[in-house]
């Protein structure tokens, strides 16, 4: 027997709407007295699901979330079309993303595309770095992109810090840098640290007695004179910064892809010099970007390409025609980028130095750096042009440690006689073959691709102020912060080597 019939309609979404299968008509149901209890109390639980997955959908448009209503797309692929793609997704590569669309005149005013081929980050040059920052370099150019880079990091939370998410932590350790140099060095570790100086870094120098004053624990045999960082130098956690830059720049509207490129679709156009010679000007209109373990791949329309790829940024200049031409022509002049391979050993010593050991570069060229607080150390040693290990792979060289690292550590930290090696892991340098310095800026006959590569070991501690220097080339059509205009392409046509006397 039914108690009485009522007219309902359920809203849409909701398990329970009307079935509109009565005899009464569309939206009649007969609801007796016994179920009317179990409906209501169903109605409540029905409308508490529903709410939930609302409060979800909204949690995905705030600002920290990578949704946008704007470009709806399958996460890691590529879409049809951007104003700028950037090659590489290593921390310099999202550090340009982030500027660029920290400087938009409006919001989605630019669409940028990171392409990385790596989603997993295990053969990164970024996170298989140690992580250091200094300012004592011997140029100008390298010692503000350190202490402009420093600022930045000091006050990283006002940059990088993201709606919903928690305060930005890359684990700074300012212990600082302690170069030390023998007799033959002495004088140029002095120049070094009068240009130091006047470009506004924080550095002193040590002699003998006072270096052994100060870090008890080091033999200072062969030691002729030592310059210390005292403020902005030290080392971090690559990961977490890369990760910091990745995630603000997606909450800002970047898009992250994962797939390889493998070639561009150019236009060009003939001009004669004034000796009548024929010169092709290109630019690129689309990049050929191919997905993980697929052969197929997807085309991207774009405005400008950034050649941010590291140790194989050479190999994409190359897809573009970079270096194609005649042997002696700037069309000959091919991105002098190559991987190069360098060991970093971690090794345990319980009576080490303690908290206060900054990271040590000996005038051999061994470095070691404390790691956390439990007696274990980084270290490693640059090969000799002779000795460069085969770059096919990312196997580590053990005896290397032994024969070449291990002899110089413990000579210079007598307590590292008794040091454990526990393990290791090898990573690329970004090497440039022609001065082991940045190149940063266009290449003057592919008009539309920018460069930020060939760091040869200090591009992570350079990141935060290089991706700013190329957001303004692109967008203000000039360096305004810094001025690195030295480090252009057109050196390698000139042969005007730019010398960094403090290389890693």
């Amino acid at each position: 027997m039914l108690s009485r019939v009522v007219r309902t309609c359920w809203p849409l979404g909701f398990p329970n709407r009307c079935p509109c299968l009565t005899s009464r008509g569309p939206g009649w149901v007969a609801i007796s007295s016994s179920a009317r209890f179990r409906k209501r109390n169903g109605f409540g639980k029905d409308l508490e699901k529903e709410f939930v997955k609302f409060r979800q959908k909204a949690n995905k448009v705030l600002p920290g979330s990578d949704w946008s209503p704007l470009h709806p797309q399958t996460p890691g692929l590529p879409p049809e079309w951007a104003d700028i793609v950037i090659v590489g997704g290593g921390v310099i590569g999202w550090s340009t993303a982030y500027w660029l669309k920290k400087k938009e005149a409006i919001r989605e005013g630019v669409r940028v595309v990171v392409i990385e081929k790596d989603p997993t980050y295990a053969k990164a040059s970024t996170v298989l770095s140690v992580g250091g920052i200094r300012q004592q370099f011997s140029l100008p150019e390298n010692i503000h992109l350190s202490i402009e880079s420093a600022h930045f990091l000091r006050n990283i939370q006002e940059h990088l810090n993201v709606v919903n998410e928690d305060p930005v932590d890359i684990q700074f350790n300012p212990s600082g840098y302690l170069f030390l140099a023998g007799q033959e060095q002495s004088a140029i570790l002095e120049e070094n640290y009068r240009i130091q100086r006047a470009e506004g870094a924080a550095v002193t120098l040590l002699t003998p007695q006072q270096l052994q004053k100060k870090f008890p624990w080091m033999n200072t045999d062969g030691v002729a004179i030592a310059s210390l960082g005292l403020e902005n130098e030290g080392w971090f956690d690559p990961w977490l910064l890369l990760n910091a830059f990745r995630k603000k720049a997606i909450s800002m509207g970047v898009f992250p892809c994962y797939g390889e490129v493998i070639g561009f679709q150019c236009s060009a156009r003939e001009m004669k010099t004034d000796d009548g010679r024929g010169v092709s000007l290109k630019r690129i209109h689309h990049v050929n970007v191919r997905m993980p373990n697929s052969i197929e791949y997807q085309p991207v329309e774009c405005a400008i390409v950034v050649n941010e790829a590291g140790a194989w940024s050479g190999k994409v200049a190359e897809m573009a025609g970079i270096g194609n031409g005649p042997e002696g022509t700037l069309e000959g002049i091919k991105l002098p980028v190559e991987p190069r391979k360098r060991y970093v050993y971690v090794f345990h010593c319980p009576n080490g130095p303690g908290l206060e050991c900054p990271l040590i570069v000996d005038h051999k060229g061994a470095y070691c750096r404390r790691e956390g607080f439990g007696g274990n150390y980084l270290g490693g040693l640059s090969p000799t042009k002779e000795d460069e290990p085969d770059t096919s792979d990312l196997e580590v060289d053990y005896e290397y440690f032994q024969d070449s690292v291990w002899p110089t550590l413990a000579q210079r930290v007598p307590a590292f006689v008794s040091l454990k090696l526990k393990s290791a892991w090898a990573g690329y340098y970004d090497y440039n073959t022609f001065d082991q310095n940045a190149i940063i800026g266009t290449h003057p006959l592919v008009t539309n691709m920018y460069f930020a590569t060939g760091f040869s070991g200090h591009g992570i501690q350079h990141s935060p102020a290089v991706g700013r220097a190329i957001a303004e080339l692109i967008l203000d059509g000039k360096f305004k912060t810094l001025d690195l205009s030295a480090f252009d392409f057109i050196r390698f046509f000139r042969g005007t080597k730019v010398l960094e006397n403090n290389i890693v």
